[in-house]
């Protein structure tokens, strides 16, 4: 790639594409996007409004005079605080000399790393999990290596339980589990693999099939708070919203030596709005 070819606007869209085939948490099941159309910049904040929920009364025909209630509204503010940045450059004797397009390969790199450090920033959020949805504890987790039915019975059900008992939505749960826990899940017979589940959630990043109602991702983003012990999340995407921009990028020559250099600008933030639609379970897989 020349750098005279280089049009800023497509590499962004390009870029933005790329970082996100590679997102797992932040993958279209697992949040929402609803307010990203109004960030630009870092700094940018988006005010969310909500409103109360109206009281239900009882009718009683020929007595009942119905006076309506004036609900009130709150605000939650969603803060683009995130800002991170690539740049790096291409010797132009080894761009000449290698075999394909290089600029277009470490691009695609820097997308991948981008996301991996979106999707840790995502998962990080289930610090804000209401306390009646986290099973476990970072000192206590629950121990899922003893038998394969582990995984099912000691993780999986009870998030499903804490998830009714907060009256999330059962449409579109997921879960999101670490490979060992993944290991547990393929011993046992319960577990729907994504080429058997009939659905086309298969063409998602990180989907490997479906049990206990889950719809059921793999990451290595997994949290880890602490020892052996992870943080597995489950929920619904209407519990966190996100936003992201990829805000600059710019080709230039660097002064020092002969080669073609491009620098990135990632702007994100997220916002837990409903935290009781999201549960997560302490465990310790080994």
């Amino acid at each position: 790639m020349a750098i005279t070819r280089f049009k800023p606007e497509i590499w962004s869209a390009k870029l933005l594409v790329a970082l996100r085939k590679e997102l797992v948490y932040g993958g279209p099941g697992m949040i929402n996007r609803d307010y990203e159309g109004e960030i630009a910049n870092a700094g940018d904040t988006v005010r969310i409004t909500s409103i109360s929920d109206p009281t239900i009364g009882t009718y009683v025909p020929n007595s009942t005079t119905i006076v309506p209630e004036e609900l009130t509204d709150a605000q939650r503010t969603l803060v683009i605080d995130q800002a991170k940045y690539f740049a790096f450059k291409v010797d132009d004797v080894d761009q000449r000399q290698a075999a394909g397009n290089v600029m277009t390969e470490a691009m695609s790199r820097a997308a991948y790393k981008l996301a991996d450090t979106v999707d840790q920033y995502i998962a990080s959020f289930y610090t804000g999990i209401v306390a009646a949805n986290q099973l476990g504890s970072t000192g206590s987790p629950i121990d899922t290596y003893t038998t394969v039915t582990d995984a099912y019975d000691k993780v999986l059900v009870p998030l499903r339980t804490a998830l009714k008992k907060a009256n999330v939505p059962t449409a579109g749960r997921f879960v999101v589990v670490s490979p060992e826990l993944m290991g547990s899940l393929l011993r046992d017979a319960r577990f729907i693999k994504a080429n058997e589940a009939g659905t086309t959630d298969a063409l998602r990043n990180g989907f490997v099939g479906r049990a206990a109602g889950f719809d059921i991702y793999e990451s290595n983003n997994v949290p880890n708070p602490s020892g052996d012990t992870q943080v597995i999340i489950a929920g619904v995407n209407s519990a966190l919203t996100f936003a992201e921009q990829i805000s600059q990028t710019e080709a230039y020559r660097p002064e020092a030596g002969f080669s073609d250099a491009v620098k990135g600008l990632a702007v994100y933030g997220a916002k837990l709005v409903r935290p009781e639609a999201l549960a997560c379970a302490f465990i310790n897989p080994a």
